[in-house]
């Protein structure tokens, strides 16, 4: 199911972070709070009276700053504003109402999404002092008293969120469809590979609006099964300078991420491999997605042969840390292996939720022991008395241990190895979570 995107906007220290996070103690559910790409965002899902959303903690807006850094949260709160279903305008009453609230405010009307204003920092329930109908002044007509500290007003926000979530965020799918994101630099193919897929299926059922106004999700059934493709081609299309768009390119892409259950990084075969595909790459697989990698463009190689030797090299090297993602080589163009990536991407995503059972974790940690002794220190052993797996997308396995000081990565590492020799988990990041004996219960 499609998510709607709530933003938390206002100028600096008028309280929006602690919103946020008093919003996730509200009776909330959050699955997975995420850091974004910058320090400045984050990123939540969430779940209101049965109905889900995605939230966003943004840097403050000053309108009318030249410091750089205040720039750069202006602008992420721009994204967020532009990517939004609904915004919390975040004022604090102690500021009272400022020239800035005004400008925002300005900016926020532009937009023609539903605004609701929260006027914080009110410690004291019942009637809001005087000050606070100075905030009607910003020109919406809903204005709420909260104190995010003293989780005052909390509800009445979470209800006016739930009114103005579009009915369409309810589209119900088939419940084992896939989403795939479609990631990578701006010129890769994005697009043009999707339009190649769709067609040559024909099996588009219905085009959904995605939670970004520049990404569409396309629904997809085909004999592989059920897809969601989140394109994202219309980067470039905002009304901004070029040279933004690119810099801020893998904060969207932070978005797109969230909601994906797998990522296809589509990488340029002409262009060959850049710093910003490692960091996309790198942004999916930190944040647990199960990935594969599509070398587009592959029609335009002439020595197809040693280029494809070389690629696989360059691969394994720029992203050392995934060598266990698929690679695949397509032409969105001639259609050469599109079909074979359908179903590429159905078994990578179910590969990744694969779970083992005890008996062979049992068995998995006496061997794995037994080929390679776990480290020690000053005489201490490690000592590993148990493990289960407790997760899938990602894989995450939980070992109990006398004491989780003596771990080593490189032994996290090897565990990791060896549970890829034997369970596979291709293109799925695996994590290794230690816990002491004390915490068995």
């Amino acid at each position: 199911m499609n998510k709607p995107t709530v933003a938390i906007v206002g100028r600096p220290n008028v309280g929006k972070s602690s919103l946020f996070n008093m919003l996730a103690g509200m009776r909330i559910s959050i699955v997975a709070p995420t850091p974004g790409v910058t320090r400045d965002r984050v990123f939540a899902d969430a779940e209101w009276q049965g109905i889900g959303f995605s939230m966003i903690d943004t840097g403050g807006i000053e309108p009318e700053s030249t410091d750089d850094l205040l720039l750069q949260m202006r602008f992420q709160a721009e994204i967020a504003i532009e990517t939004a279903d609904v915004i919390i305008f975040m004022t604090d009453i102690q500021s009272g109402l400022t020239a800035a609230d005004l400008e925002i405010a300005r900016q926020l009307r532009r937009s023609n999404k539903p605004v609701i204003v929260a006027v914080n920092k009110i410690d004291q329930p019942g009637d809001p002092p005087p000050g606070f109908y100075e905030f009607y002044q910003l020109g919406f007509s809903e204005v709420h008293a909260v104190s995010a500290s003293h989780k005052l007003g909390l509800a009445e926000i979470l209800d006016a969120i739930i009114a103005h979530i579009p009915t369409d965020f309810t589209n119900d799918l088939p419940h084992d469809t896939i989403r795939v994101a479609v990631i990578g630099k701006p010129n890769s193919g994005k697009s043009s590979l999707i339009n190649r897929l769709t067609g040559e299926k024909r099996a588009i059922v219905s085009s959904i609006a995605g939670t970004t106004r520049d990404a569409i999700d396309t629904f997809v059934s085909n004999e592989y099964g059920n897809f969601i493709l989140v394109d994202t081609a219309g980067l470039r299309r905002r009304g901004k300078v070029s040279e933004r768009i690119e810099k801020y390119s893998v904060i969207r892409a932070n978005q797109t991420i969230e909601r994906a259950d797998l990522c296809l990084i589509l990488l340029d075969a002409i262009e060959g491999i850049t710093e910003q595909d490692t960091k996309v790459a790198g942004l999916a697989w930190n944040m647990g997605r199960t990935c594969v990698f599509a070398v587009n463009k592959w029609d335009l190689i002439q020595d197809k042969s040693e280029a494809y030797k070389g690629f696989k090299r360059e691969i394994q090297r720029r992203f050392h840390f995934m060598q266990s993602a698929p690679i695949i080589f397509v032409s969105a163009l001639t259609g050469s292996n599109c079909s074979r990536l359908w179903s590429l991407l159905k078994e990578t995503y179910l590969a990744g939720g694969f779970r083992i059972s005890t008996s062979q974790m049992n068995e998995f940690i006496s061997d794995a022991v037994i080929m390679h002794p776990p480290p020690q220190d000053k005489g201490r052993h490690l000592k590993i008395y148990y493990g289960t797996q407790i997760g899938n997308y990602p894989v995450r396995i939980l070992f109990f241990v006398n004491d989780p000081k003596l771990t080593h990565f490189s032994y996290d590492r090897y565990l990791e190895n060896r549970l890829r020799e034997i369970y596979g988990f291709a293109g799925s990041p695996i994590q290794i979570i230690w816990r002491g004996r004390n915490e068995m219960a």
